[in-house]
């Protein structure tokens, strides 16, 4: 993978580390933007990464633009010999898949969608090769999701799924983005799925809903005090819930009882690429465990 620098105005730098996602493109951003953080270089005043690529936005009256992309680059080559193991954490998330609301709301926009005769899930399970949602459904929730950044609204995750890329779910966005998402929908698009944390526009592909909140914009949450559930190198994993459980979910979060199923957990990229189910089963016992 090669590196591109760029500026972007006069107080930010731009580092793609790759053109595409993957999990090696992640893990080399992410030690990168760790040795920025941990350098503590005067003028830089925030880190934002993102998928395969990070920002900095810094003060070029305390460091020069040059000297400071300069200083950027030496971080690259420990970046690719860095370990890529990081202590983590799983988190179980209940999904009523193929629910109404979401439902409403597709059908409302399909005049903006690839296929207008169908729904989100019946298009994205045809042309992933799958002869039925319910199969669909099954291999969407069948293997964790890596959180691979969290932005666009505020705590939304961008998940990928841990599987061989040879497995990996591909649907594109809408031709035209919708102006109405339920919040806490699950959504699709391109390689990246996601959770929306409130309601608003959106583009991607919309498979169900979640009771769990994962914003809380006031911190009155038991699990949400820091206003976001998740953070990058988080692990998902997507449970398939019936009506009954959906609404019994809601009754506990709307009484302020409810505590999500999350489990701490190591994830080495090198163990997922040599045995991606078995690492796979590992997380996942500590979430059943």
């Amino acid at each position: 993978m090669k590196t591109r620098y760029s500026f972007g105005g006069d107080e930010h730098i731009f580092v793609e580390v790759d053109e595409e996602m993957s999990l090696e493109a992640f893990f080399k951003s992410l030690s990168m933007t760790t040795a920025v953080r941990n350098a503590k270089i005067d003028g830089i005043t925030e880190i934002c990464p993102a998928n395969a690529s990070f920002q900095v936005k810094f003060d070029p009256d305390v460091i020069a633009p040059d000297v400071l992309m300069e200083r950027l680059k030496t971080f690259e080559v420990a970046a690719e010999n860095a370990e890529k193991t990081i202590d983590t954490r799983i988190i179980e998330m209940p999904v009523l898949y193929n629910d109404p609301w979401t439902h409403e709301t597709l059908m409302r926009f399909r005049e903006r969608h690839q296929d207008p005769d169908g729904t989100d899930l019946e298009y994205a399970a045809r042309i992933n090769g799958y002869d039925s949602v319910e199969k669909f459904i099954e291999a969407h929730s069948g293997a964790p999701w890596f959180v691979s950044m969290v932005g666009f609204v505020a705590g939304l995750p961008f998940t990928y799924q841990l599987v061989e890329r040879a497995r990996q779910i591909e649907v594109p966005k809408y031709l035209r983005p919708r102006t109405d998402t339920p919040k806490q929908t699950v959504g699709y698009g391109g390689c990246f799925g996601c959770v929306y944390s409130v309601r608003g526009a959106g583009g991607y592909q919309m498979f169900g809903i979640t009771p769990m909140p994962i914003f809380d914009p006031k911190g009155e949450r038991s699990y949400l005090k820091d206003l976001f559930l998740f953070r990058p190198g988080d692990i998902i994993r997507f449970k398939p819930i019936d009506r009954e459980t959906y609404d019994a979910t809601l009754a506990e979060v709307e009484a302020g009882r409810y505590e999500p199923k999350i489990a701490s957990v190591q994830f080495s990229l090198d163990a997922f690429n040599a045995d991606p189910e078995g690492n796979n089963a590992k997380l996942l016992e500590a979430l059943d465990g």
